[in-house]
Order: structure tokens, then sequence, then C-alpha cells
């Protein structure tokens, strides 16, 4: 049985050739899960002695320049890691070029980055977080936007195991 891959040759060569150091953690408005991604892997990969670019955008403009939920950032306190200096930012279909890894915390995250993006939309560099954690189940990391604080720990734990695994997986590829 043939299968094929979504990775074109040249992308293929480039990812044999080296692990991915700069990564971009994509939600909707960049105000709650990816800012708590960016903040999670930048500490890990800083304690894994990893010299990587991590990052975080959102698809819509709608907090734009603003920080961080006040609630995720409390919940990356609680955790030691200060995400208060960040600022929300829109996706750019330019984000191709500057990231070799973007990870989407939904689905319909993916449809809004690959409408954005149009025809510099690269499907080799995209991934659910999750399926970090469990490859092709394609589960969404929840948005705990209008939800209370329990649900901003949820996500907190999801992204933190999700880590871990990017971690592992592009540090032994170094």
């Amino acid at each position: 049985m043939e299968t094929t891959t979504k990775t074109s040759p040249s992308s293929s060569r480039a990812t044999a050739q080296r692990a991915p150091s700069r990564f971009l953690m994509v939600c909707l408005g960049n105000i709650c899960r990816s800012p708590l991604a960016e903040g999670i892997l930048q500490e890990k990969a800083r304690t894994a002695g990893l010299d990587w670019t991590i990052d975080s955008a959102g698809t819509n403009g709608y907090h734009i320049g603003e920080a961080p939920h006040h609630l995720s950032q409390k919940v990356a306190r609680h955790h030691g890691i200060d995400i208060s200096r960040q600022r929300s930012r829109r996706f750019t279909a330019a984000d191709f070029q500057h990231f070799d890894k973007i990870y989407a915390m939904a689905g319909d995250v993916i449809d809004d980055m690959r409408r954005i993006a149009g025809h510099h939309f690269d499907p080799s560099k995209v991934e659910l977080l999750m399926n970090e954690v469990h490859p092709g189940k394609d589960e969404d990391v929840p948005d705990p936007w209008y939800g209370p604080e329990p649900g901003y720990h949820e996500v907190y734990d999801m992204i933190d195991t999700a880590a871990d695994h990017i971690i592992a997986k592009y540090n032994e590829q170094k």
C-alpha cells in the first residue's frame, strides 16, 4: 500500500539536515492558550539548554498589543513562568518564512491560518499541538476564555505535557 506525505522533497531535506529551532504557537486571539504555550516552551527550552526562538500569535486581530489574559498570567506565575511582557500579535503569511514549526491550538485555528497565508501556507510546518502527545488524534486545546480559572489550569497541564514531548523529540534530533 502506497502512502503519501504532505512534505515536499525540499522541506524533507531541510528537516533531515537540522531539527527545528524556531517555533510559533498559534491560537485564536493570542491572549490565553498561545501565550501560555510560548512561555512554557521557552522555559523548558531554556532549562534544556536549547537555543530556540519561540513566539506566539493569534489568527484574529481583536487583542493586538494586549498582554495575556490575567488568568493565563496567574496560572503561568503559579508555575514560575512570567508571561506578563508578552503582547498579542496577529498571525501573518510571513510567519511561514520565519518559523520552522508552527503549532496550532485547535483545528479551526489551522483553517484560519490557511486562509490568512493563502499560497504561502506550508502544511509540512503545521501541526496541532496535542498531536505531539496523542499522534493523529487531532485533539484541540480547549479555549478557556469564557470559563473560570480551573479551565486555565487544565489548559496549562495539556500544554505542559505537549511541551515536554516537543523538547524530547527535537532535543534528541540536534
